[in-house]
């Protein structure tokens, strides 16, 4: 996987064609998967959200949140990067964008895809940040796992990454672009259900 630099990358980002959702009266957002590099391995950065936060506590995410008025996503994206783990970077470092995937608590998520060079060396906020991770692409190779819920007729996808079991949203967005990036097929994610917990 570390084969994959950030021309490979983008080529992958350019020749997929992602889907755009629409859902009345959702809230847009944004997310950032950001590639760096740690260690000789290539990775992300993925957080714990405080247990005392207001909405998703204790969840994991990716940096991120909703957009603010007049911003696009990957506006919002490197905005919420910044904010949340201070990692600040160009405009020119957003690779792509993933699927739109719409929550059950109301908002509609693009994922925005960056490459951050070795430069950038996070610095969470702790209001915002329990733990940050990096997630080495080799880790990201993991097979997902699939629930039956009897409140949805659609399964729910778990990452086991990070020594837990991450769920949808992050873990469809997460898997997307494992997909997408590191295997080079143009899965589809929208058919993956959230754990009843996300649903507020």
């Amino acid at each position: 996987m570390n084969t994959l630099d950030r021309a490979a990358v983008a080529a992958r980002m350019s020749g997929f064609r992602r889907q755009s959702a629409e859902v009345p009266d959702a809230r847009a957002a944004a997310v950032a998967i950001t590639i760096a590099e740690r260690d000789g391995h290539h990775g992300i950065w993925l957080t714990k959200r405080p247990a005392t936060m207001r909405r998703h506590a204790a969840q994991y995410a990716l940096p991120g949140g909703r957009l603010d008025p007049g911003e696009d996503p990957p506006t919002a994206a490197l905005r919420e990067l910044h904010e949340e783990i201070g990692v600040e970077l160009p405009a020119d470092s957003v690779l792509g964008l993933l699927d739109d995937y719409p929550t059950r608590s109301g908002f509609v998520i693009t994922p925005v895809v960056c490459w951050s060079d070795d430069s950038h060396t996070p610095d969470p906020n702790p209001d915002e940040v329990a733990e940050l991770f990096f997630v080495t692409f080799e880790e990201l190779m993991v097979e997902p796992r699939f629930l039956t819920i009897p409140e949805s007729d659609r399964p729910v996808i778990q990452l086991p990454i990070v020594g837990a079991l991450v769920h949808a949203p992050t873990a469809a967005v997460i898997y997307q672009f494992a997909e997408v990036v590191l295997r080079g097929r143009a899965t589809r994610v929208d058919g993956f259900e959230q754990p009843v917990f996300a649903w507020r």
